[in-house]
């Protein structure tokens, strides 16, 4: 392994990668204005930011993966400006992503000098290229096979591979974007080991992370970026978690203005008619167990940090992904959801943040989105006919004020406001007894997004459950009779009656506090 330059009084003074006024630009709205941030020798930085903050893009402009509009990038004080990946890497800065870019049929020890092969005559070394590969992994305490194929194992090792491999490369800064995002507690503390003495050779470690708790067990600071500009650069030691919070947010406790309203918790009983439960749900490696119960008429919001966990746990709620925890029980029965297909079968629906890639079928027509889930429902055998089409479509066109009110134009020529009126119209006409709403008013423009909200109130007095996902507060504790606080995908807290109020949700996505036990 090629060793990394050990800090010295000369390198104390530069800072390993600077990086100043980076912008960037896609078609006119900027993804990064003016950012600073400074990476020193020695040292894992944490980079957050909430969707949207501008990590993703800041990554590309600074590995040449996109053209930085203005700025500047320096390695030890020289400038570097790489015009795409490979010359980064040359550079001496590499990235390893949390979908491993590596080749899975291929062997470890190929996919570690990939490119690079020892040869002798024009063929490869292949007893040559094991042997460097075993001890360039020795380094990284990994006694591993490596002439089986990288695809045959788990997530953790195939990230010490890429990381391998990087630094051996002669990587002097090492880009980790999400990569303990499948890994389970060991996986992470055997790659926080390898970071750790990494950054003791003198790397330096750009850390993208959701986990604020992983934040504050391995990174020596913090940068946060927040609608592509600098927020703030902190010690990690010396920044308290709700500050943290409030940077990467971008508000304060004291504008906790919206408040429940004065409304008694209504928890649904064992016996309650009508009710769900979800008990010990989940799935290993991507939500910790929980418990879920709801009844007619009441609503659930899942509050926390982008990463926390919302998603995953709808994503389960509607069987996209199946649990390996837990049972579901529909008025006192055991149900199980291998699908979503069983999903819709039981009365739920699912409108997912991604409408345009997960929700809406851009090239079908307002009519045939909002039929799709109760054809889906009702089979092939028993196909809706145009003349209940027509009814369903036009109902609902009316009901939700979908504009142009015309189901004969294609769906991704409406506005993100109606097309989000159209997903809800597609699950409404399915009558579902559950409905799961994820970011329903991201994107949207007031006036769509006044209306929604009203839909929601309007739905739970009509006796619709709801589990709602927002990362707008305000919104969340105006409707939800109960408001589940997530962190590093687990539960931390549940908020009920008087509890459910924007500074309260907050202090629980801040606090230090162990998850609650399924």
């Amino acid at each position: 392994m090629s060793p990394s330059p050990s800090p010295t009084a000369a390198t104390a003074a530069t800072p390993l990668l600077a990086v100043r006024g980076l912008s960037k630009s896609f078609a006119g709205f900027p993804a990064l204005d003016g950012v600073d941030v400074t990476l020193r020798h020695g040292e894992i930085h944490a980079l957050l930011g909430e969707n949207g903050a501008g990590k993703s893009t800041f990554i590309k402009a600074i590995t040449g993966v996109v053209t930085r509009d203005a700025g500047t990038v320096t390695l030890d004080g020289a400038p570097v400006a790489p015009r795409s990946a490979d010359e980064a890497l040359k550079a001496g800065i590499a990235t390893v992503y949390q979908e491993v870019n590596l080749l899975p049929n291929l062997t470890v020890a190929q996919n570690l000098f990939l490119g690079r092969q020892p040869t002798r005559f024009g063929l490869v070394r292949e007893v040559e290229m094991r042997r460097r590969s075993i001890a360039l992994l020795r380094d990284f305490d990994l006694d591993i096979d490596v002439g089986a194929p990288l695809g045959d194992y788990s997530v953790a090792v195939q990230h010490l591979v890429a990381i391998a491999r990087a630094v051996d490369m002669s990587a002097r800064i090492l880009i980790l974007d999400e990569p303990t995002a499948s890994l389970d507690a060991h996986e992470v503390e055997i790659l926080f080991r390898v970071m750790r003495n990494l950054a003791g050779k003198g790397l330096g470690i750009l850390f993208v992370t959701h986990f604020l708790d992983q934040v504050y067990a391995i990174t020596d600071r913090i940068t946060v970026l927040r609608n592509g500009r600098l927020v703030g650069e902190r010690e990690t030691a010396a920044l308290p978690r709700m500050e943290l919070i409030r940077m990467m947010l971008g508000r304060e406790l004291s504008e906790a203005a919206s408040e429940h309203p004065a409304k008694a918790a209504t928890e649904a009983a064992p016996d309650a008619g009508g009710a769900i439960r979800f008990e010990g749900f989940g799935k290993a490696g991507y939500v910790a167990p929980f418990d879920l119960a709801l009844a007619s008429g009441q609503v659930v919001g899942l509050a926390g940090l982008l990463g926390s966990g919302r998603t995953e746990t709808a994503r389960l709620l509607f069987g996209v992904e199946s649990a390996d925890h837990g049972r579901l029980t529909i008025d006192g029965e055991a149900v199980r959801l291998a699908s979503p297909r069983d999903a819709i079968r039981h009365g739920f629906g699912y409108c997912p943040e991604e409408r345009k890639t997960e929700g809406i079928v851009a090239e079908l027509t307002v009519r045939e989105n909002i039929v799709l889930a109760l054809q889906a429902r009702r089979g092939a055998l028993h196909p809706l006919s145009r003349r209940e089409q027509d009814a369903i479509a036009q109902r609902f066109i009316t009901m939700l004020d979908i504009r142009p009110p015309d189901p004969e134009r294609p769906i991704g020529l409406l506005s993100g406001g109606n097309q989000q009126k159209a997903l809800l119209a597609r699950w409404l006409a399915t009558e579902p007894r559950l409905l799961i709403l994820d970011e329903p008013t991201r994107g949207i423009d007031v006036g769509a997004h006044a209306e929604i909200i009203r839909l929601i109130r309007q739905l739970c007095t009509e006796g619709l459950a709801l589990v709602v996902i927002s990362s707008e507060l305000e919104e969340i504790v105006s409707y939800a009779d109960r408001v589940i606080v997530m962190r590093d995908r687990r539960q931390t807290a549940v908020l009920e009656g008087e509890a459910v109020n924007v500074t309260a949700i907050l202090q629980a996505i801040a606090a230090d506090t162990p998850p609650l036990a399924a």
